[in-house]
């Protein structure tokens, strides 16, 4: 190994290809969707809480973990868009953090109850002791200004989960709102701190091509554990007509999922980052809208859970919540993003998200078979525009905005 940071920062022109390190990592967080999709679905079916609107607080409650797990993945994929993978120090790092989500996941299902500190002690040492670690491999190097303003905030935010994991009830969910919120708005601002100032260059700059690619291949997993969830509710019932048909549904709804994220934009981030005056921006626009894609699609996972089961009867309107909004927040997820790549949004898209918003309260007046149908109506309608634009034309290239 070469001496020093040089043997562990990834060379100038290395592949950018997501390493079978990073893609072995992310399949731990199969089993953190799972473990929210179930804990979620459980909300949700719970007798004589899914009747009322009481049931999306508490869906919310468990949705909040999601953006701690989220920042241990972001904050991974950009140590190994910076520093070699191959490298021993970088295995072991990325490993041992691999282990730390576990931990976290089999802590979700009684975060909230006694499991508080199992959630947040990991979290809080795997952010700040890889920022310790990175800041001990990198002496010198102009990124130890960087390191240390993430440092500084992660400890800090730190702070707030492990308080609220000493708490209880109402005290705890504002004690954690508050530290994600810091671990969101930080990032946002740059991680600001006295004397040092704030990050200006994000990673996206120097690793546009590798982060994008990691992006996707997050979505990717996302759409599978989706997959796996339609297949295991299917799997668990009587296999009647109406559950067959409900399966049918989701499966084709998780297609669409894919085909309206790949069409064009999601294949080309890479060179509308390289093509940006300011790709660091854009980058963090880009990571944004994927994890409200991701958001999107579990949330659409979970309304798919609800309906196999139970595909006739009466929708409940957490259901109807549920069984619409994830595909309107995965739709204009993507249409955010389609600005971030071409700079503007198509007719469709809009129209496909206030149909699904307008169209929700009124899906409590038909069975959860027929709330899926229409979701999935309105999901054909825009892949079949975005067919139709595309007929018979060259490919668009990027154009993000100025």
């Amino acid at each position: 190994m070469e001496a020093g940071w040089s043997g562990l920062l990834r060379k100038r022109g290395s592949p950018q290809q997501a390493t079978f390190l990073e893609l072995f990592f992310d399949l731990s967080f199969v089993f953190v969707i799972e473990r929210i999709a179930r804990r979620v679905t459980e909300q949700l079916a719970r007798p004589g809480v899914a009747e009322s609107w009481l049931a999306l607080p508490a869906a919310g409650k468990t949705l909040l973990l999601l953006m701690p797990l989220t920042w241990v993945w972001t904050t991974t994929a950009w140590t190994t868009a910076r520093m070699d993978p191959r490298r021993l120090p970088v295995q072991v790092m990325v490993i041992v953090t691999m282990f730390g989500v576990l931990i976290m996941s089999a802590a979700l299902p009684t975060a909230f109850r006694g499991g508080g500190l199992a959630f947040a002690v990991p979290y809080v040492v795997l952010q700040v002791g890889r920022f310790v670690v990175v800041k001990a491999m990198l002496p010198g190097h102009e990124l130890q200004d960087r390191v240390t303003r993430e440092l500084v905030w992660f400890a800090l935010t730190g702070i707030l989960w492990i308080a609220g994991a000493l708490t209880h009830d109402g005290a705890r969910v504002l004690l954690w709102v508050a530290a994600a919120a810091g671990d969101f708005l930080s990032a946002r601002f740059g991680w600001p701190v006295p004397k040092l100032g704030r990050s200006r260059a994000t990673v996206w700059a120097a690793a546009g091509e590798h982060l994008a690619d990691r992006y996707r291949q997050f979505l990717l997993i996302a759409l599978g554990e989706s997959v796996l969830g339609i297949a295991l509710a299917y799997t668990s019932g009587l296999y009647d007509v109406a559950s067959t048909a409900a399966f049918v549904i989701g499966f084709v709804t998780t297609v669409l999922l894919w085909r309206i994220y790949f069409y064009r934009a999601g294949q080309i981030l890479a060179d509308a980052i390289a093509a940006s005056k300011d790709p660091s921006h854009l980058g963090r626009v880009a990571a944004f809208t994927h994890w409200i894609m991701i958001l999107g699609i579990i949330i659409t996972a979970i309304g798919y859970e609800l309906v196999i089961p139970q595909p006739l009867g009466h929708t409940l309107p957490a259901w109807a919540a549920v069984i619409l909004g994830g595909p309107a927040l995965y739709v204009a997820g993507r249409a955010h993003f389609e600005y971030v790549v071409f700079a503007r949004v198509s007719r469709p898209r809009i129209i496909g998200v206030l149909i699904l918003v307008l169209a929700a309260p009124l899906m409590v007046l038909i069975p959860p078979l027929l709330a899926a149908l229409t979701a999935m109506l309105v999901l054909t309608g825009i892949a079949a525009t975005d067919a139709a634009r595309a007929r018979g034309k060259p490919l668009e290239a990027p154009s993000p905005p100025k």
